[in-house]
């Protein structure tokens, strides 16, 4: 499922199935949402052995689990049903959920990131693992490594030997979602938006179609995001394989700096003791963006910045 990475950032994000075999789920009839169907998703993942928290998406579950991160924006995941992105037990479950009904699946790991591969394991030398890290100092059991190209985990150290496990994290787990579908999106630019903000973490998007032409006006915040060019081929691909379209055009408006602010009496009053504390870091990375200045740092760093430009 997710990678948050992602993810987690991650997060309205889309879901991905990352590693094992990159299957499609083939489905038997009974299915409640067609495939092509782009949903709104909140849900639980568990370590069903264990009973840990692996990931969610509402903060409520995060902080009753002592797992909550405070720069993580907590929203339903966007998720296209029969897209062959999600783990194949994962797929099946959702195809077969209805809107607004808690749902709980239990998933074999065979369904899930597959079995164990002792082949994925690679013994090599302390002084190989050394030159291979950028800095040997912070290696710790689980700590990720990358040994010729391929991306695994450190899982045994000692007497001069290095263990490297390239199986997936959750590979060998069985796995259980609790997940509710809290919105089915209809409309074609309604979808459109739905994937723009899901693979982009941005807001803002001014969608419109042609007939079948698409036009997309980019957010202010995107035109300082340095990924921007390569991201916009993926989403077309993204965009064109979950909603029909012909041709699709990204509109860049490059305002003045400042554009927006208004200098009038009465709205200095109103933006006059402003608790900046009291957004999220997202949300002040995305007011740092739309004012030109640097979005890196802590919270605190953030909010200075800010209110230096504010002064």
């Amino acid at each position: 499922m997710p990678s948050q990475a992602k993810k987690s950032e991650q997060h309205s994000r889309q879901c991905n199935y990352q590693g094992g075999d990159g299957r499609r789920t083939t489905r038997k009839g009974g299915n409640t949402m067609e495939d092509g169907t782009i949903v709104h998703v909140d849900y639980e993942l568990y370590n069903n052995e264990t009973g840990d928290l692996i990931e969610t998406t509402r903060e409520a579950v995060a902080k009753e689990h002592d797992a909550h991160q405070e720069n993580r924006s907590y929203e339903p995941m966007v998720c296209i049903v029969g897209g062959g992105q999600l783990i194949p037990g994962f797929e099946e479950a959702l195809a077969g959920a209805k809107k607004g009904k808690e749902t709980e699946v239990v998933i074999a790991p065979v369904d899930a990131y597959g079995e164990k591969d002792a082949e994925q394991v690679e013994t090599i030398s302390i002084d190989k693992l050394i030159r291979a890290v950028q800095d040997p100092n912070a290696l710790y059991i689980g700590a990720p490594v990358t040994i010729n190209g391929r991306q695994g985990q450190l899982s045994y150290l000692a007497a001069g030997r290095a263990r490297i496990d390239y199986n997936h994290p959750m590979a060998g787990k069985s796995l259980k979602y609790s997940f509710n579908i809290v919105d089915v999106v209809e409309g074609k630019e309604d979808q459109v938006t739905a994937l723009l903000q899901a693979n982009t973490g941005h807001s803002g998007f001014e969608v419109s179609f042609s007939g079948d032409d698409l036009s997309i006006v980019l957010p202010q915040t995107m035109l300082f995001d340095t990924n921007a060019a390569m991201l916009k081929f993926r989403l077309v691909t993204t965009i064109r394989d979950a909603v029909e379209c012909g041709k699709v055009s990204f509109i860049e408006v490059h305002e003045p700096r400042g554009f927006g602010v208004e200098n009038n009496d009465e709205e200095e009053t109103q933006d006059e003791g402003e608790d900046l504390s009291s957004l999220s870091v997202a949300e002040l990375k995305e007011r740092c963006k739309a004012a030109g200045l640097p979005v890196g740092g802590k919270k605190a760093d953030l909010i200075a910045r800010l209110s230096e430009e504010e002064e």
